[in-house]
């Protein structure tokens, strides 16, 4: 017989294998952070400078074949395009979190998935009720949680925080990304053509197919995968939908006759992240994040508009009262502790940081209210200003206890036996 199942840990630090593991995606996505932060930077200043009409015309610039309905700006080329792959390596990482992660067993999942929900839930409530009487259709702008920019921001608080707290924050950035997929496929489509959605189905059962085969041939899959992306956006579902359909359908476990070696949707993460986090998110946001503020007059009345107010505060107040509320909630349910060394002000930290958003939020706001519109104009600065105050409060409420990471941090690096495995994950 077994023996007694142990409590459930909030901020639990998981195995060694699976903290190898996110310690390697994070560095990437933190490099990833850094060029979204600096091509955010230069299209905030380009739209600000004499140079401004330029920046205009170049994301208005209209590329690709017309026979296809392609012919699409290079702002929409970047919102439909490159944040597919974006969304796409989202659905593998989030897929082999819960297939063969440490996410696999429920008892670990809940606490994650619990907050992503209430982050997404309470922040929608707060930009409704301020949004009453006026703009509900961009309920959806302050759910999203960008997690390159909050590693950013980790990153800038310093290197000892411990394992657990980032591997909190990114499980429950990637659930908050499948949670926003969904938001964007039921609420912000439009106008749905039949024909070409089920026709995406041919293709992507094919892709399906090859990879449960195992097969790796970028000729084979790419030209599929780009059907599927094109088909899925002449239907009027949004074009990043596909991006997650084509990343569920690769497997996570390898077959026994492949031998030894990464499983297919652990190849296809190699691979596509560096191209996701280094390209496909700074581009867009050096292509959507360009909105002329006006001076400090235009910033003062565009941040005094209720569209405005309401994702401020959903980013900034919703965000950490949705997430604090579900943990604390499952954690008093299921009798569920925080991992040794750390307290509630620490998951009140990370509650703050997640009202970073930025990525997923702006292009909601190019969802809800159009591209280049006075309203998507004010939904940018909105998610600029939001973001920004909270990084700088979970930069505050984080620093308060670095000696206590510090603690922590040294403790996960102790390895007596020298087998490169650090002791206190062999407890």
């Amino acid at each position: 017989m077994s023996g007694p199942q142990s409590p459930p840990r909030v901020l639990g630090r998981g195995s060694w294998a699976e903290a190898s593991r996110i310690a390697e995606v994070l560095r990437k996505e933190t490099i990833g952070g850094a060029l979204l932060l600096i091509g955010a930077a230069v299209a905030l200043f380009w739209a600000n400078s004499p140079w401004a009409h330029r920046y205009e015309s170049m994301t208005a610039l209209s590329v690709g074949p017309p026979a296809l309905h392609l012919d699409l700006s290079l702002a929409t080329w970047a919102a439909d395009g490159l944040l597919a792959i974006f969304f796409f390596v989202a659905g593998l990482e989030l897929k082999r979190e819960f297939v063969a992660g440490d996410l696999r067993d429920p008892r670990r999942a809940a606490v994650p998935v619990a907050a992503a929900i209430g982050g997404v839930l309470v922040p929608a409530l707060l930009y409704v009720v301020v949004n009453s009487g006026g703009a509900l259709e961009g309920w959806a702008v302050p759910t999203a949680t960008d997690i390159a920019f909050a590693l950013a921001v980790l990153a800038v608080i310093g290197r000892h925080l411990p394992t657990a707290l980032r591997t909190f924050l990114l499980t429950l950035a990637v659930v908050d990304d499948l949670l926003a997929i969904v938001i964007i496929a039921v609420f912000y489509t439009a106008h749905l053509s039949v024909l070409p959605l089920l026709a995406a189905a041919l293709p992507l059962g094919l892709f399906a197919l090859l990879v449960q085969r195992r097969v790796r041939s970028w000729w084979l899959l790419l030209p599929l995968a780009f059907a599927t992306w094109a088909l899925v956006h002449a239907s009027g579902v949004h074009a990043t939908v596909a991006g997650v359909l084509l990343a569920f359908a690769v497997p996570v476990l390898r077959s026994r006759d492949t031998g030894p070696g990464v499983g297919l949707a652990e190849h296809f993460e190699h691979r596509f992240r560096p191209i996701s986090a280094g390209a496909a998110v700074p581009v867009f946001a050096l292509m959507s994040a360009g909105v002329a503020v006006g001076g400090l007059d235009g910033l003062a009345q565009a941040l005094t508009d209720p569209i405005a107010v309401g994702i401020v505060l959903g980013l900034v107040v919703g965000k950490p009262i949705g997430i604090l509320l579900a943990t604390w909630l499952v954690a008093r349910f299921t009798r569920a502790r925080l991992d040794s060394g750390l307290a509630w002000i620490d998951v009140t930290g990370l509650a703050v940081l997640a009202g970073i958003g930025f990525t997923v939020s702006l292009l909601i706001g190019e969802l809800a209210f159009g591209i280049g519109s006075d309203a998507d104009d004010r939904v940018k600065i909105a998610v600029l200003a939001g973001s920004l105050i909270a990084a700088t409060l979970a930069m505050i409420i984080l620093r308060v206890r670095n000696r206590a990471y510090r603690q922590i941090y040294e403790a996960e690096r102790v390895d007596h036996d020298h087998d490169d495995v650090p002791d206190v994950y062999q407890r």
